[in-house]
């Protein structure tokens, strides 16, 4: 079999800061998997693509199949264009998608940016819907990255991704565990946004304000933290919970202090109940340089912080990998980690 890959992993992420494009080399070695980074870019979304992402979960099927078509369409452009220009000659794609509804307790998930569309533009085979068939076997579709920190980074003793929302992967009993732990930078951007910025840019805005008791105890007692994993978290979680809040009238720095310390405390608490020694940090959070001083204040553990181009790219790696061991035939999935019946390999394959 093949042990030398290519290949090109696509995220778009629940912050919806815009695609983040990864082109990895794959060599696997004497039973191990090495990868290298080859080229990698962010492209932002625009502000109307934004506007259309956000009410996406409230608008018709069909202008919610439109938007599927229409993002297809604009990934498949914007992954043509940077294989032309870094002179790639890719395997494959792997597409995670954008996430619209997460509920896998009624067996649904749905992710769209339509990878038909992606193959047609790029004439590359395009793996997507991920998480659709651990979902169906009763998983939580998530977190899937796993089984790359597993694979890729097992020097680790815990994977640490903040992302739109804070997840985390470690080895306990012989198996691989991962779950979500928080909502995270979704929270920074939204607050962000009322200032008038797209994020807050080093933590700026959390350094400047209070924490507000009362909120950060009712973030704190919301159920989801009781639950024990497997467990996931997806954008109706957020707006049922956090959006209400931060349109009450405080000072937006104040809330955004909150929000933070809010996260810390919940990441701080996982730690501590696993006793986890380093932990390896990636996701746009990690640039957050306010919550990384206030992880570090509250936890011994070593936390470590690679280069910038794996913090920014990480998940995007991940999926390239998620999508090799696809075309493989190889478990990409993790039962211990979703809660599924069994260990499954998923994805859809698009060719032409």
């Amino acid at each position: 079999m093949q042990s030398d890959y290519l290949v090109i992993g696509l995220m778009s992420g629940t912050s919806l800061d815009g695609l983040d494009i990864a082109a990895c080399q794959f060599n696997m070695s004497q039973g191990k998997w090495q990868f290298e980074l080859i080229a990698s870019e962010t492209i932002p979304y625009s502000g109307d693509l934004i506007k259309r992402l956000r009410q996406a979960n409230d608008t018709s099927g069909f202008e919610l199949a439109l938007l599927d078509v229409d993002l297809g369409r604009m990934h498949g452009e914007w992954v043509a264009s940077f294989i032309e220009r870094f002179h790639l000659k890719p395997d494959l794609i792997a597409s995670h998608g954008h996430t619209i509804f997460h509920r896998p307790e009624l067996g649904l998930t749905l992710q769209i940016g339509s990878a038909a569309h992606i193959t047609a533009q790029t004439g590359i085979q395009t793996i997507s819907n991920f998480r659709t068939v651990d979902v169906a076997l009763g998983g939580q579709g998530a977190p899937l990255v796993p089984i790359g920190d597993k694979l890729l980074f097992s020097e680790y003793d815990a994977c640490l991704n903040l992302g739109g929302i804070a997840n985390i992967s470690f080895e306990e009993s012989g198996s691989r565990i991962a779950f979500d732990i928080v909502p995270c930078n979704m929270v920074f951007n939204e607050i962000a946004r009322l200032e008038g910025l797209p994020f807050d840019d080093g933590g700026k805005i959390a350094r400047r304000g209070r924490r507000i008791e009362e909120l950060y105890e009712r973030w704190n007692s919301l159920d989801f933290y009781s639950k024990e994993p497997p467990k996931s978290l997806g954008r109706e979680y957020f707006e049922e919970h956090y959006i209400k809040e931060i349109g009450k009238g405080l000072f937006l720095t104040d809330i955004m202090t909150t929000a933070v310390e809010h996260a810390v405390h919940q990441i701080v608490k996982v730690i501590r109940e696993h006793d986890l020694k380093n932990v390896f940090v990636t996701g746009g959070g990690a640039h957050h340089s306010f919550l990384i001083e206030k992880l570090r204040e509250e936890t011994t553990a070593e936390i470590v912080i690679p280069h910038s181009d794996i913090i920014n790219f990480k998940e995007a790696i991940v999926f390239a990998f998620l999508g090799l061991l696809r075309t493989r035939g190889e478990i990409n999935a993790l039962s211990s980690v979703t809660g599924a019946r069994v260990d499954s390999v998923g994805g859809f394959i698009s060719q032409i």
